[in-house]
């Protein structure tokens, strides 16, 4: 896929093909093309997507004729074009991205973040409504956070290698120390994984979070082990400002959702342990075949906004991201609070992951093996 500007003219066939079968080509020409900007996303030579997108320095922006070739829907052209045109926006200091969106393309829109705004309106027997997105928003939402990761088995500080129990190595035996110094440093977020708890089904190291959270002020979250209503009373109990969901989320959806709904998606953590794209659960242990896009999709439906994750074929090997995955999980989801995780191997790669639109990143090995030193954090602090 690639996304490029094109001619006003170029958008015509596709704009009158998906929109207006039967009208004429001249008949798509809109009123200001030439004002416009004109994009296509291209499927080798094939442009499948369009869209135009009309700035007002005024502060806003309206994107018309949205329009993907049939035999190129489902593959997420549409919101990656929109993802574009929304940083674009961004680029040129605009805070409102609008549309006027037919009913049937109402919940794709929202999906995305888009807000109704006013009544439904019929222009040419179709009915319409102003979809809007707020940027300025969005962009608060994403402010780029680095959180370090405490990974805890028998209450020590600990990190795996892909998630393989077999190999672990101590940092050091005493966690509120390591979360200490980071608060120190000027970080305000941590990321606290119960390795008992995510091998066993259930909270284990509970007292390390109710000890870090009694004594430090971190906002941490907390996650391995969080299987039933008892666990998550738990977690939030000992001091978890959100905790992290995991399996629960892929095996009883219905039952994660439910608690989205009693606590607030603002302290839920949604993790998508990912290997070759498709969701694992139990401490990595288990690979499914569920697809990560099909998994994020259907948590977003069910309002999840909060969500990070790991790909495990990075994890704890120090050799970089997968930017690869998380750009074409951001393009597919531009609205929602993205954190990265795994593989951080230095401050570049923290730049890289900034760059793409990830709201943050979990980072853990990189920093007791000294690939990062406390004093390169504090440049994102």
């Amino acid at each position: 896929m690639q996304i490029r500007l094109i001619s006003a003219d170029d958008t015509l066939q596709l704009r009158r093909d998906v929109l207006y079968p039967g009208e004429s080509l001249a008949a798509m020409k809109m009123d200001h093309d030439a004002d416009g900007l004109h994009f296509g996303v291209f499927e080798g030579a094939e442009l499948v997507t369009v869209v135009s997108l009309f700035l007002d320095r005024g502060g806003s922006a309206q994107f018309r004729k949205l329009a993907t070739a049939p035999g190129a829907r489902g593959k997420g052209y549409g919101k990656a074009l929109l993802a574009h045109l929304a940083e674009i926006c961004r680029k040129e200091k605009i805070s409102l991205l609008w549309c006027n969106a037919r009913d049937t393309a109402v919940s794709f829109y929202e999906q995305l973040g888009y807000k109704s705004k006013g009544d439904y309106f019929i222009k040419g027997g179709i009915n319409f409504i102003r979809m809007e997105l707020p940027l300025n928003q969005i962009m608060t939402n994403k402010k780029f956070e680095i959180i370090p990761a405490i990974d805890i088995i028998d209450g020590k500080c600990v990190r795996l290698t892909q998630g393989d129990y077999s190999q672990q190595k101590i940092y050091n035996e005493h966690p509120l120390e390591v979360a200490k110094e980071f608060e120190d440093i000027g970080v305000k977020r941590l990321h606290l994984v119960d390795l008992d708890g995510a091998k066993k089904g259930a909270v284990v190291n509970w007292k390390v979070l109710e000890n870090i959270a009694g004594k430090t002020s971190l906002v941490t979250d907390f996650g391995g082990g969080i299987k039933t209503a008892k666990d998550i009373d738990i977690v939030f109990e000992c001091g978890a400002s959100l905790a992290t969901i995991g399996s629960v989320a892929v095996k009883e959806p219905q039952l994660f959702f439910s608690w989205v709904k009693q606590y607030g998606a603002e302290k839920i953590f949604l993790g998508a342990d990912v290997k070759n794209e498709m969701i694992a659960v139990g401490g990595w242990l288990e690979t499914t075949e569920l697809s990560v896009f099909d998994f994020l999709e259907s948590n977003i439906e069910a309002g999840v906004t909060n969500i990070f994750c790991t790909d495990i074929a990075k994890d704890g090997l120090l050799q970089g991201p997968s930017v690869d995955l998380y750009k074409k999980i951001l393009r597919q989801f531009p609205a929602i609070n993205f954190v990265a995780s795994g593989g951080v191997s230095n401050v570049a790669d923290l730049v890289a992951l900034q760059e793409i639109g990830c709201s943050g990143a979990i980072v853990g090995k990189a920093i007791y093996e000294g690939k990062i030193t406390l004093e390169e954090l504090k440049q994102f602090l």
